[in-house]
């Protein structure tokens, strides 16, 4: 009687640790098997756009956004569409391809704040191209076109402002947000507005000007223009993203999962 019951304590510590192996192979394999891919879609010329469906994708659940948060958002919504009102503007003046192409990514920019802005409940409303509720932004779009529309080369060097003064607020953003969406929505556009601010000055320079900038400094300028054009890190997917962007996507390496399994 003790050697069955023995033997039968023993079939199901075996049972027991089978389903566990089990178990974790099968937790292994689902994260050895994510898809993982970039977010960001960097063409030849330094045009850089947002893939809508991989950041949906990569998004995660997290808590109300703060009231500075909200208002970093609705800042950046307004200073997107500049860019996108102004390229347009100045597409329309001189028929010119990178202010085209610019001109698309800073729309699909947009949409990457209404998508947080919408996700969270808040005013994602935009208004008619050329048109702010904001009078600051307002006189700066009416300066911007008025600026570029002079002469080719003063067009570049407000694409070059523009993207700088982009730079500028979405690394001040970044610096107080705590929300990984919008952390990871900001840390995207920085790229993106760092190979708009390449390619303008590949332009200038083609022209022999020498560009100051005005919201960073001479050094990190410097550094940004004279380094490659970024083609953004690779994400994990928690949906169905749509390629990756620049390249394959990567697999998970199996530390990447929401737990441990010790065999």
């Amino acid at each position: 009687m003790k050697t069955n019951m023995k033997t039968l304590v023993l079939i199901g510590v075996l049972f027991a640790s089978t389903l566990a192996l089990s178990s974790c192979q099968k937790e292994n394999m689902n994260s050895e098997n994510a898809q993982y891919a970039s977010l960001l879609d960097v063409t030849a010329d330094g045009t850089t756009s947002v893939i809508e469906a991989n950041l949906k994708s990569a998004m995660i659940t997290t808590t109300s956004l703060t009231d500075g948060e909200l208002a970093s958002l609705l800042k950046m919504k307004e200073e997107e569409k500049l860019a996108r009102d102004v390229y347009t503007a100045l597409n329309q003046k001189w028929n010119n391809t990178i202010f085209s192409h610019i001109s698309t990514a800073e729309s699909n920019h947009l949409n990457a704040i209404v998508l947080l802005l919408t996700t969270y409940g808040a005013d994602a409303t935009v208004g008619e191209p050329g048109v702010f509720a904001n009078a600051e932004f307002q006189t700066l779009y009416t300066k911007l076109v008025a600026d570029g529309s002079a002469a080719i080369e003063e067009a570049y060097k407000t694409g070059a402002l523009i993207e700088e003064m982009d730079i500028y607020d979405l690394n001040q953003s970044l610096s107080s947000v705590t929300n990984a969406n919008v952390s990871l929505v900001f840390e995207n556009l920085v790229k993106g507005s760092r190979n708009h601010l390449r390619a303008f000055n590949r332009q200038l320079t083609a022209l022999g000007i020498v560009y100051t900038p005005v919201y960073l400094s001479q050094g990190d300028y410097d550094l940004i223009v004279n380094s490659s054009m970024e083609k953004g890190k690779q994400y994990r997917m928690n949906g169905n993203g749509q390629g990756d962007g620049n390249g394959k996507g990567q697999k998970g390496n199996g530390n990447q999962g929401n737990g441990t399994c010790v065999n």
